[in-house]
């Protein structure tokens, strides 16, 4: 494929997900910027392929000019992805925040506002860029199961990720108009690691990362009169709830 032929992606977070996204679009001929903000992760960028860029998606100077760079080399952007996970500083404590009686103020930033501030950053930036481009795009935002129900303990991490999807699926009604396609991947599972062992961990519990790749690329190349707004992946040895 000519370079002029390339789409252009452009990937937040390489270092598990990410990275299997950024090598799975550069196989099939993606032009991909990958960013990342540790050198080890910027390398891995490079050897799968992609043009590593270091970069926050919290910041929104920092998601801009990740976009405009990778417009710079290949004209526009096509599809931009948000696999990264944001965090508000250390998380300490209960995982998920603790029970509500119990949790402390200072967990709410980590758990709830951080990740929901994140994807904010990422699409009203993405948003403002792809309606200045013109044209159609894709934009996916990743997300957990939480972002479907609550659960018991874990208070504070269902409001992190119900605001994620609350924000991505206001980006999908405000953008359809403008042929920009915006979808939500709720990863209801923990995420094998793309190198080394899961620790404790059942394998068959957890979500491959190359074929949630695979899901990214689906709904990357859905066409106008078929897009899906939420695709939601849980592996069959994992507890599904409807």
């Amino acid at each position: 494929m000519s370079a002029e032929a390339r789409r252009s992606a452009v990937v937040f977070g390489a270092r598990n997900l990410g990275r299997a996204v950024i090598e799975n679009l550069a196989a099939e001929g993606w032009s991909v910027v990958g960013i990342a903000r540790s050198e080890e992760t910027l390398a891995g960028v490079a050897r799968a392929g992609a043009v590593p860029l270091a970069g926050d998606v919290t910041d929104r100077t920092s998601v801009r000019e990740a976009l405009e760079h990778a417009a710079s080399l290949h004209g526009r952007v096509e599809l931009v992805v948000n696999a990264a996970a944001a965090y508000g500083g250390a998380r300490s404590g209960p995982f998920g925040g603790g029970p509500l009686s119990e949790a402390s103020a200072e967990a709410f930033e980590p758990w709830a506002a951080a990740p929901a501030r994140a994807a904010f950053t990422f699409l009203s930036t993405s948003a403002a860029f792809l309606r200045a481009q013109g044209g159609a795009a894709t934009v996916i935002q990743v997300t957990g199961g939480s972002a479907r129900r609550a659960m018991p303990g874990r208070g504070l991490w269902a409001a992190g990720a119900f605001g994620v999807r609350a924000l991505t699926n206001a980006a999908a009604l405000e953008l359809r108009e403008h042929g920009i396609h915006v979808a939500l991947l709720i990863v209801d599972a923990g995420i094998e690691p793309i190198a080394g062992a899961a620790a404790g961990r059942a394998v068959d519990a957890l979500a491959d990362p190359r074929a949630l790749a695979e899901a990214v690329r689906f709904l990357a190349e859905q066409g106008a009169r078929s897009a899906t707004h939420e695709l939601q992946v849980t592996p069959l040895a994992e507890r599904w709830v409807p």
